[in-house]
């Protein structure tokens, strides 16, 4: 399946969803925090968990996490690891975090990545996670309002294309 097509097929299976908007924006909002924050294997189900108590959509916020994937894990893990250190007043380990983010950019397995990041000690892993959850915090109420915006419009362009179809003819 090529990516144009696979692209389309998500839209539509996106903006067929039928919950509320705000419920919709606050799953993907979920999603999205939980994509931010470097506990890779547990993202969706952070997310879907999240949903569930705050009763939101469980597809979007699946949907969401995928804000982190393995195109732009390098730039998440880079950018939540020094946040983390300046707020924490951490020293920087560079030749740990380099070994991390070489692993990251090489392409190395998950479970390689997440290994070499838990064997780093308490302190990388601290600055990861503070980092992670500030960008979450950050770009949760913004992807929130965004998403809101965006499944109003869903809403009203059904809306007003089973109008269109209600009062068409048989025979136009």
């Amino acid at each position: 399946m090529n990516l144009k097509r696979q692209l389309k097929f998500y839209y539509f299976k996106l903006i067929s969803l039928r919950d509320e908007p705000h419920e919709l924006a606050l799953g993907m909002a979920f999603g999205v925090f939980a994509g931010m924050m470097p506990i890779i294997p547990f993202q969706t189900a952070f997310a879907v968990t999240a949903a569930i108590f705050f009763r939101a959509s469980k597809i979007t916020a699946a949907l969401g996490t995928w804000v982190s994937n393995p195109l732009n894990w390098y730039f998440l893990y880079f950018y939540s690891y020094k946040l983390g250190t300046l707020v924490l007043g951490l020293p920087e380990r560079k030749k740990i975090f380099s070994a991390i983010m070489t692993a990251i950019q090489s392409g190395e397995d998950l479970s390689v990545i997440v290994a070499k990041i838990a064997g780093a000690g308490g302190t990388i892993i601290a600055a990861f996670l503070t980092g992670g959850f500030i960008m979450g915090v950050v770009c949760a109420p913004v992807s929130y309002f965004i998403f809101q915006h965006f499944f109003k419009y869903v809403k009203a362009w059904r809306r007003s294309r089973k109008e269109k179809r209600k009062w068409r003819t048989p025979d136009q």
